[in-house]
């Protein structure tokens, strides 16, 4: 009996578990947001992890040190710059409060400006004997400056995750349209895009869907919309293209809720389009003062400085460095940051590392034999390669501090073309050339240098290190990806075509698993009769399905061809598969439509930046490098002339006894010019320094925020423009110094 029961028991507790398990799939299947619900904690989790894993470094740092200053120095500010730091804040996602924020713009620049002016007044007394004000009187006021920008970070942050975030809303708009159109749920739309948008976008998202789990908000509809607040002022197209779609959601008709989202679509990408046109033309005034600013006034401004601080006591290379090094680059960023703030929205690439985490092994050196692979790290050769040329550009100061004699010694070229080593100072007057062109200071109290024709030329290999290291590290990481991510791209100009065939084939009546075969046939021969080729083959020998011959980790076609576009589009037609072939063809037909609008605006967005574009590579790769490579030359000639006659002016002073005073009197005109060895290495970092900053500028205004292209451009333009200013640079400087030193053996004074 008891047996009996308990078997009862058991049928009765299956029966239940049968009833609530099948209650169950059908709410789930009425109701496709409760899987959602049902994963409240996952999702929430997974936006935290991602949240910290997108996050960089810098704003990690940023986070602690507002926490840091918040407890050392608190400072709250006004109800009005409160609520905007606290929207900034929520836009880029920091875990700050306002408080802690103005804390640390008030507490970070009291400690650089007294660390800073310490750090230096006690460093110049150790190398110079005497404390400098100079770097006091910089680090005073750039920390006064740096006020401003650090009381507005938050906002500058928010500024450029608006930037990132508006390069991808036409991708985020087409996502949720192809979606939508074979199933009217905006929340699994919006699950669907986060799942092919990269960050900053997708964290946005991902966002406004944890706001809805944890309750925060009542639905979706209010944490939209709040979202949507933040890009009214900034984007108003994408916020009135989301309501669009949204608002589909309540048309009682098929045909205008299809009408209704494909507006939204329409709407993003003439808007787009308006916004460009005149972002060009009022971007050629800014570009003009850019340039003027940043490449022709300071690099100019170079021909006149030797002679300026030939005639001036205590101006040292480490003062034209601050200023040409650190303030001149760190102005030009700021103007083209400013620049490129008020770019449009528009949608660009992101690194394919960022899609498929195995593609990082591309940004190594590979070496094939046979079937194996050899990964070299670009960091260790370039390193090797830097530090060897770093090296031989230091030579000059090496050798000097090498030497034990009381006078350093020298090679040097007389008037006679003899070579010749010495080992006085006295020496070197009247020569020709010299290797290091060490003198005494006029003062007698030390020895100065190199002014000698040989230390400017094996200054030369100083820039050629860190110009070419760094061209060639951005070349060597990115070279690979960058031929997948183009093969991509054929494909992507392909795809729209192909899809639309494999469309009409679906349509006919053809089952998808031969209509791939089907289409490749047509199409072979190209990208997308390879990928489809792919796919018919997985699909045929062997033996996945549509979905597995597509997303296979290892033999899917996605593997070989990373592209999002092709993956979310391929995502959609599977999806829509299910719903049957009439659905799915109709699916890939639309799709099809949107991909070909899409590439039509974005070629007639690159034509309306041709112009511009076309100027800023042309000051990039061939104006800066030569117009400075030309100064180098001219600065050379007339420290080299100055230099010289200072030297015979001293010479003949000691004599010539009667004359000693006039000659003295004369000779306190000159002051200890700063050599052309330290001149050339502040000029050329200057070039690298400005190339960098303008191949990222255009790289942005044309591709948007784009890293994987910025770096390769980095790699092809820090290459060109380095060796084009060292060649040109060399030549002009040889030329000058064989007429400064014909010119000095005809006024001879000894």
């Amino acid at each position: 009996m008891d047996e009996q029961g308990n078997n009862q028991d058991q049928n009765d507790n299956s029966m239940n578990s049968f009833i609530e398990n099948y209650q169950n799939k059908i709410k789930s299947q009425l109701n496709p947001t409760a899987e959602f619900k049902e994963n409240k904690k996952l999702i929430s989790g997974e936006y935290l992890s991602f949240k910290n894993q997108y996050l960089p470094t810098h704003m990690n740092l940023y986070e602690k040190g507002c926490k840091f200053a918040e407890k050392v120095l608190k400072v709250s500010p006004g109800e009005k710059d409160k609520a905007t730091l606290e929207r900034s804040v929520s836009i880029c996602h920091l875990d700050i409060t306002p408080t802690g924020a103005l804390s640390f713009a008030i507490l970070f620049p009291l400690i650089y400006i007294l660390a800073g002016s310490l750090i230096s007044f006690l460093l110049t007394t150790i190398l110079l004997g005497t404390g400098s004000f100079f770097f006091i009187a910089f680090f005073v006021v750039t920390g006064i400056i740096i006020f401003v920008p650090l009381q507005k970070l938050p906002m500058i942050y928010a500024n450029n995750w608006r930037l990132k975030a508006s390069n991808q809303m036409v991708l985020c708009v087409f996502y949720i349209v192809s979606f939508m159109r074979h199933t009217s749920n905006l929340e699994l739309a919006l699950k669907f895009t986060t799942d092919h948008l990269s960050p900053p976008l997708s964290l946005d998202l991902k966002k406004v869907i944890w706001n809805v789990e944890t309750e925060k908000y009542a639905g979706l509809k209010d944490a939209l919309e709040d979202y949507l607040e933040t890009w009214r002022e900034f984007n108003m197209e994408f916020v009135e293209a989301i309501h669009l779609i949204e608002g589909s959601l309540y048309e009682a008709s098929e045909d205008r809720r299809l009408a209704a989202i494909e507006k939204g679509l329409a709407l993003i990408l003439e808007e787009t389009y308006e916004k460009m046109l005149h972002y060009a033309q009022e971007l050629k005034s800014p570009m003009t003062m850019l340039h003027m600013m940043g490449i022709i006034l300071p690099i100019l401004g170079l021909v006149i400085l030797p002679l300026v601080v030939s005639f001036m006591d205590g101006v040292y290379w480490w003062h034209i460095s601050t200023i040409y090094n650190v303030s001149l680059p760190i102005g030009v960023y700021y103007l083209a940051k400013i620049i490129l703030s008020k770019r449009p929205t528009g949608y660009g690439d992101t690194d394919i590392t960022k899609m498929d985490p195995n593609l990082k092994k591309y940004k190594n050196l590979i070496l094939k034999l046979g079937k194996k692979e050899f990964f070299f790290s670009p960091f260790v050769i370039v390193s090797i390669f830097t530090g060897i040329f770093v090296l031989i550009g230091f030579s000059p100061l090496i050798m000097h501090s090498l030497d034990k004699g009381e006078e350093p010694f020298d090679i040097i070229i007389d008037n006679r073309d003899n070579i010749k080593v010495i080992h006085t100072l006295d020496e070197s007057i009247g020569s020709k050339y010299a290797l290091l062109g060490y003198k005494r200071e006029k003062t007698g109290d030390g020895i100065i240098g190199p002014f000698g024709l040989g230390a400017t030329i094996l200054s030369f290999f100083l820039v050629l290190g860190i110009g070419l290291g760094l061209g060639m590290y951005y070349r060597m990481t990115t070279g690979n990806l960058i031929k997948i991510r183009q093969e991509t791209k054929e494909l992507e100009a392909e795809f729209a075509s192909a899809i639309f065939q494999l469309g009409g084939r679906l349509g006919d009546g053809l089952p998808s698993e031969l209509a791939f075969g089907r289409v490749a046939t047509l199409v072979r021969d190209t990208k997308a009769g390879r990928f489809f080729t792919i796919i018919s083959n997985n699909i045929s020998q062997r033996g996945m399905d549509v979905e597995k011959a597509l997303f296979d980790p290892k033999v899917g076609a996605i593997v070989q061809y990373p592209s999002n576009l092709i993956k979310s589009s391929m995502k959609v037609f599977v999806q829509s598969a299910r719903k049957g072939p009439k659905i799915a063809s109709q699916t890939l037909i639309n799709i099809s439509v949107y991909i070909k609008e899409m590439h039509k605006v974005d070629e007639r967005l690159k034509d309306l930046m041709s112009d511009v574009i076309s100027s800023m590579k042309s000051q990039i790769s061939f104006l800066t490098p030569t117009i400075a490579g030309v100064v180098i030359g001219i600065t050379s000639m007339i420290t080299t002339v100055l230099g010289k006659l200072g030297q015979q002016m001293e010479v003949l002073g000691k004599e010539s006894g009667q004359a000693a005073g006039g000659m003295g009197s004369l000779l306190t005109l000159f002051g200890d010019s700063v050599p052309t060895y330290y001149f050339q290495a502040i000029v050329g970092i200057y070039v690298i320094q400005l190339v960098y900053i303008l191949t990222v500028l255009v790289s942005n205004i044309q591709n948007g925020v784009d890293t994987l292209t910025a770096k390769y451009l980095l790699g092809q333009n820090l290459v060109k423009s380095t060796i084009m200013y060292v060649l040109i640079a060399f030549v002009v400087t040889m030329i000058f110094s064989s007429i400064a030193s014909v010119v000095l053996s005809g006024v001879s004074l000894v």
